[in-house]
């Protein structure tokens, strides 16, 4: 009797099980640091207008190119709450990054705009 069939099953569901765990994970921190960061794009700060270029950065990479060494210029939890959303936009790829928002449309439109509110 051959058990490699069986084998292959087993890996393929443990694997899925993995994808699935990892983006629980990361939209369980991905989430509420998008809220937080979308408060703060808000703002008319220095670090608001980079919180800004780097979601429209997510939400639209071509039409609003975004240098990653700015990110360096953050406070630490600013920085942190990126990270945790760039790992949600790349990792649980449930929806576009602007529709996990309830106000998300309007707000990247406005931020593409030029500004905080």
């Amino acid at each position: 009797m051959n058990t490699q069939p069986n084998h292959a099953v087993n890996d393929f569901f443990r694997q899925i099980a993995e994808l699935d765990a990892e983006r629980q994970a990361v939209t369980a921190t991905g989430l509420p640091a998008l809220i937080r960061l979308s408060a703060v794009a808000d703002r008319d700060t220095g670090q608001a207008g980079t919180v800004r270029r780097f979601l429209l950065g997510l939400y639209n990479g071509y039409r609003f190119p975004f240098n990653l060494v700015t990110l360096r210029g953050l406070d630490k939890d600013l920085f942190d709450d990126c990270m945790a959303v760039l790992a949600l936009d790349a990792r649980a790829t449930a929806k576009e990054i602007h529709h996990y928002l309830d106000n998300g449309d309007t707000c990247f439109q406005r931020w593409a705009q030029g500004g905080a509110q």
